[in-house]
């Protein structure tokens, strides 16, 4: 039976457990929203720049387009 690599190496439901006692430990119960609002906030960041790199892909896409498809007077 073959198993992927990388189901070998996720953790199951008591290594969750121990990581999230860890990190109730090393932050404590205090500095965990604070964490989680800056994760959350990296990740709006991050799709706010991706959207922006698509959205003027898509605008320099649509440019070409125009310039190769009207005739030159």
């Amino acid at each position: 039976m073959y198993i992927p690599k990388l189901l070998l190496g996720m953790p199951g439901g008591s290594e969750w457990i121990i990581i999230i006692l860890a990190v109730l430990i090393l932050f404590g119960g205090r500095k965990i929203p604070e964490f989680m609002r800056g994760i959350g906030k990296g990740i709006r960041e991050f799709n706010d720049a991706k959207n922006n790199v698509k959205k003027e892909i898509e605008e320099g896409i649509n440019d070409k387009d125009k310039k190769t498809t009207t005739p030159e007077s």
